[in-house]
């Protein structure tokens, strides 16, 4: 039996940050039932690339769905509808979790917000993501990805160093702030299921912002601004505080080194041939090795230099010195230890093909992770979920279909 099995989740959330949390509950065992608009559906079925046939056209949903909405069933529901509305309500009388990111305010209009589903299910936990949370001066507003990166300081630390070649601040290479939320989600939701459970008997209404949760997870490198009131330097692909810990040009490309502490430095040098480098006072330590980096970096480039990747990394590897190669995806997914984690996978999906996902990398010893199903289709599941979870009859649902209330798939 899964972990979270018998839970139901009503995701209501759309694009990425509420979807991946609610993917990763149903990795877990959860039922998730995805509430999408008739005819269109979650906005991310339009976004990314999709599969070709063998004719060359375009088959199946998109890269950004698929990356995110396994495990659901998919209901079509207009909630800009009384009787949507009504809908929407009974399913949420009849859940434990509920994941929305509208705009603050927006599901009150519908009478689907916490206070209003509290009234009718006190057990729910009722998780809102959104770009700045529920309260505030910027609460109103919409928000992407690419603005909670910069207004957490993240892109003010990512990059190469103003004056260098490609200087300047840089975005993170993917929606690092959503899937950033949709996990301190996923905490937070297990977290109020337990109290709910073990405690009060009783939901609560989870608050959560895409830009606070940004700026959380920044961790280590605010704290380094806020106990010395200096602001962090970019350096590319170098640490401030740790050195060396960066990327280093080879003979047939580049490897990234990452030493934690003396004895890796030490052991670096010797493999390069620089013995005489730890012994060295302003090398001998890793706060020194970080103050003297300017010095330091030119003689390991030039030593690294004279290496193939994979004959230093052998080396490396042999004399346990942490490094890595730069991969691109197809380096990554052959890469031996991915496959033997089997981080790679494959699931079965409509018209008999096989569609590619990214395994959870969570490896429980007692209820291993369950691939149920492959990402919906819109409203899939729509008369499934409504005559199995509200009881409605055949006759109802023609009578919700012709009136456009809800949608099944075509």
């Amino acid at each position: 039996m899964s972990s979270l099995a018998g839970v139901k989740v009503l995701d209501l959330s759309r694009v990425f940050s509420g979807p991946w949390a609610a993917q990763m509950l149903a990795d877990f065992g959860a039922d998730v039932i995805k509430v999408e608009r008739p005819g269109r559906g979650d906005d991310v079925r339009h976004q990314g690339l999709r599969a070709r046939g063998e004719d060359g056209g375009e088959v199946g949903e998109t890269s950004s769905f698929m990356s995110m909405n396994r495990g659901k069933r998919s209901v079509a529901i207009d909630l800009s509808r009384p009787a949507g509305q009504a809908l929407v309500r009974e399913l949420a009388m009849r859940s434990d979790i509920l994941i929305e990111n509208f705009k603050a305010g927006d599901l009150a209009r519908y009478g689907l917000d916490y206070a209003s589903l509290s009234a009718l299910n006190p057990r729910l936990v009722y998780c809102s993501i959104s770009g700045f949370g529920q309260t505030g001066p910027y609460s109103h507003l919409p928000g992407y990805d690419p603005l909670f990166q910069s207004m957490s300081g993240l892109m003010s630390i990512t990059g190469h160093a103003d004056g260098e070649p490609g200087g300047g601040p840089l975005r993170v290479g993917y929606s690092v702030g959503d899937i950033t939320a949709g996990f301190y989600a996923v905490s937070a939701i297990l977290a109020a299921l337990r109290h709910r459970d073990v405690v009060s008997g009783t939901g609560q209404h989870i608050d959560l912002a895409l830009l606070d949760a940004q700026v959380a997870s920044i961790s280590h490198v605010a704290m380094m601004y806020l106990v010395s009131g200096r602001q962090p330097e970019r350096l590319g692909n170098a640490s401030p505080i740790t050195c060396p810990w960066q990327s280093f040009d080879c003979a047939d490309g580049q490897i990234v080194v990452a030493v934690g502490n003396d004895t890796q430095f030490a052991a670096m040098c010797e493999v390069l041939g620089l013995p005489g480098l730890p012994g060295d006072p302003r090398y001998a330590t890793n706060p020194m090795r970080a103050r003297h980096r300017l010095e330091l970096v030119p003689l390991l480039e030039q030593a690294i230099a004279r290496h193939p990747v994979a004959q230093l990394r052998a080396a490396f590897d042999a004399a346990g010195v942490p490094c890595g190669p730069i991969n691109d995806f197809a380096q990554v997914f052959d890469d031996p230890q991915i496959r033997h984690r089997e981080m790679l996978l494959r699931m079965p999906a409509d018209a008999g093909r096989d569609i590619p996902q990214v395994a959870n990398p969570v490896r429980f010893s007692d209820t291993p992770v369950e691939y149920r199903r492959a990402p919906p289709a819109l409203g899939q599941h729509t008369d499934e979920v409504l005559r199995e979870v509200l009881g409605l009859e055949a006759a109802e649902l023609d009578a919700l279909r012709r009136d456009r209330i809800i949608q099944a798939a075509p």
